[in-house]
Parts: C-alpha cells; sequence; structure tokens
C-alpha cells in the first residue's frame, strides 16, 4: 500500500470514527454537547498528528525541491566508488576532483564556460547543476575551491546528522520520491521527453 492509500484510507477512518461519536436520535444536553465536542477535538488531534514519511528532511508530500537538488539526489548512488553500498563525502569529493582535472584544460586552476563542456561530457548532471550554479564570486568561472567544497545537496537533504556517509536504502528511496513525487513534474518517455537517467548522465 503507498503513502498516499495510506493516508487516505486513515482519514476516512478517522472521519468516520469522529462521526461515530455523535449521539443519534436523542437531544444533546449542555453537558453531552461539551463531551462530545472534546471527543471529536481529541480524535481530531490524534488523526492529524501521525507523522508523514520521510528520509532524512525529504517528505513526499511537500512542495516541489529545485532541479539541482533532484540530480543531486537521483545520481547519488553512482558516486560510491568502492561498491560498499554506502556512498562518502569523500568519495563525492573525489569524484568531483576528477571531474574538475579532466575540464581544467590550462591548468588555470579554474574551469570556465569554454570548458564547462568537459564536464558535463562526462556527467549531464552538470547541465542542470551548471556553472553559474557553482560560481559563487560570480566572475563566469569556478575555481576548484568553489566546485569540491561546494556542499552537496544530497548530504544536506539525506544525512540530518551530518555523518557524511549515506546508506544504499537512503539512496534508492530518495532516488524513488525524487521520481514521483516531488518535482510535481511527469516523468517524460523516450519520444522526446528527458528520463531521470538521461538527467543524471546515464546512458
Amino acid at each position: 500500500m503507498s503513502w498516499v492509500q495510506f493516508t487516505a484510507k486513515q482519514h476516512a477512518y478517522c472521519a468516520q470514527n469522529i462521526d461515530s461519536n455523535a449521539p443519534r436520535d436523542r437531544p444533546m444536553t449542555p453537558r453531552s454537547s461539551v463531551i462530545f465536542a472534546l471527543l471529536a477535538a481529541s480524535a481530531a488531534a490524534a488523526c492529524s498528528s501521525s507523522p508523514l514519511p520521510s528520509i532524512g528532511s525529504i517528505n513526499p508530500f511537500s512542495k516541489s525541491i529545485p532541479d539541482t537538488d533532484r540530480v543531486f539526489l537521483m545520481a547519488a548512488g553512482s558516486w560510491d566508488r568502492n561498491r560498499d553500498n554506502n556512498v562518502t563525502c569523500d568519495e563525492w569529493k573525489a569524484y568531483a576532483t576528477e571531474l574538475f582535472n579532466g575540464a581544467d584544460a590550462n591548468a588555470d586552476e579554474s574551469v570556465d564556460q569554454s570548458e564547462w563542456g568537459n564536464i558535463t561530457k562526462v556527467d549531464r548532471m552538470f547541465d542542470t547543476a551548471d556553472l553559474s550554479y557553482y560560481d559563487a564570486s560570480r566572475d563566469g568561472k569556478v575555481t576548484r575551491a568553489e566546485f569540491i567544497e561546494k556542499p552537496n545537496p544530497a548530504f544536506a537533504l539525506l544525512d540530518p546528522g551530518k555523518t557524511c556517509s549515506l546508506s544504499g536504502a537512503q539512496v534508492a528511496g530518495a532516488r524513488s520520491k525524487t521520481q514521483y513525487d516531488l518535482t510535481a513534474k511527469p516523468k517524460e518517455d523516450d519520444a522526446g521527453g528527458k528520463t531521470p537517467d538521461a538527467i543524471t548522465g546515464k546512458r
């Protein structure tokens, strides 16, 4: 059963039970009116306090997240370099370092717009998380520090304990929820739209 189905059934159950507390076929005295109101309020509070499902700070019923955050969440599993079913900050930084080194054609410790294509050729995620996303100084280029040290949204969203490690379950759950719920955007097919794998650069 999906969370949406569960929530719908939960609300139906609550509504039915709140309504069932109403006295039937007899006039209500002032005392019974007060008791009924208290019972109804208690039932409603109990139902409304049920927590929504979440992974880290992601709630599938929340407002849409930015596209840049979404592509990081979708791609997180690809950074597991040692294939131990965990993704660490160090693994992400090692990947980012390789991308930067490969893109910095003139070895000036920065990547400008003419070099940025060297990164997107390797990982199309950076078509969305583009140069302007990393260019903190707004000088038209991205330094090594701006690229590698910029906080990765996947860790910010999925790792509230700041352990710098994401489990396979966290990554898979975030990918699933990101695909169908968080962006409020329909998935597009191969007839001309971008699929999630196309966005993250997987082929």
